[in-house]
């Protein structure tokens, strides 16, 4: 299932960094893991690489690194031991016909593979052994952790309805105004005049008078006498962006500030808020249960590492 082997040809091919000889010289213990240990080599290997990580990120916080690395490696050595007791293995065919499937997903032939490996220093031999423990560590995962999580139809849902705008849905607003025409040669003075009418109306909105009663008395929209002003149902880039930008800002029932547009003022009363829908949900439902079954994996997953941590002997030097 997809969802258990997550792109391993990718993974392998572009994540993989050179395999740790098998002959360590060991300059002291930075660890002990259940009465296996973490040198201080493998640290200062491991706190380099997160270096190197952390600087493709700018400005982000270096703080703290070293205890990252060592946290990382004993993380990685009770995984490691965790395979062992399960007796998790995977066969030379299955890790052939992995580099096959990496091969194919990235048109590559064989001399191209190889030569690809060359450039991140290494050896098919090693790439082999490090794309094994891959393997092995996403069957681990797939037994301890993903097996055991589950995304039901309810919570999809409600995750399709809180982000429904990441589907193609947008807010449609109903709301009613009263405008103010401003004349263009009338200058400061004109301008000035529209500003004192528009206070003393706004002053009435606030106060509680009826909104669609004070349109149709005092607004220069010629439709207002008879709608109050209502401007129907829109998105927000259906209107003049001073108007949509204020509208949407706003919860129903309030009234706006005064507006300036190249037209005049205007006082805004929200109506009503409502999302519209967007792609079918039947249509993104696969998506969302990637989506949901991924944060859900990664919370299980830490929860399962504390855990292990937790039943487990750690002597940090």
């Amino acid at each position: 299932m997809s969802k258990i082997i997550i792109g391993i040809a990718v993974l392998a091919l572009l994540a993989l960094h050179p395999a740790a000889s098998t002959a360590k010289q060991v300059s002291g213990i930075a660890a002990i893991v259940n009465d296996e240990i973490i040198t201080t080599q493998e640290l200062d290997k491991e706190y380099l690489q997160i270096q190197k990580d952390a600087d493709k990120v700018p400005g982000s916080d270096k703080s703290g690194l070293r205890g990252a690395a060592l946290n990382r490696l004993v993380e990685r050595k009770l995984i490691e031991q965790k395979i062992r007791e399960l007796n998790i293995n995977v066969s030379d065919e299955e890790v052939r016909l992995a580099i096959e499937d990496v091969k194919k997903q990235n048109n590559l032939t064989q001399e191209n593979l190889e030569q690809a490996l060359v450039t991140q220093g290494l050896t098919l031999a090693q790439y082999r052994t490090q794309l094994k423990e891959q393997m092995e560590r996403l069957r681990l995962m797939s037994q301890e952790v993903r097996s055991k999580v589950q995304v039901g139809e309810r919570e999809m849902r409600e995750y399709y309805q809180a982000n429904i705008a990441a589907y193609g849905g947008s807010e449609v607003y109903s709301a009613r105004h009263i405008f103010f025409k401003v004349d263009k040669k009338g200058g400061a003075g004109e301008l000035s005049k529209a500003e004192t009418r528009a206070n003393e109306v706004l002053a009435k909105a606030r106060a509680g008078e009826d909104f669609a009663a004070l349109a149709k008395k005092y607004s220069d929209d010629p439709a207002a006498a008879k709608d109050g002003g209502d401007l129907g149902t829109f998105k927000k880039a259906d209107m003049l962006p001073e108007i949509g930008d204020t509208v949407s800002a706003m919860k129903p029932g309030e009234v706006s500030s005064i507006v300036r547009s190249p037209a005049g003022l205007h006082i805004i009363k929200l109506e009503g808020k409502k999302q519209d829908a967007g792609r079918p949900f039947e249509q993104v439902k696969d998506s969302i249960e990637d989506t949901l079954y991924k944060k859900k994996s990664d919370e299980r997953f830490a929860q399962w590492v504390k855990e292990l941590r937790a039943g487990a002997a750690i002597e940090l030097r």
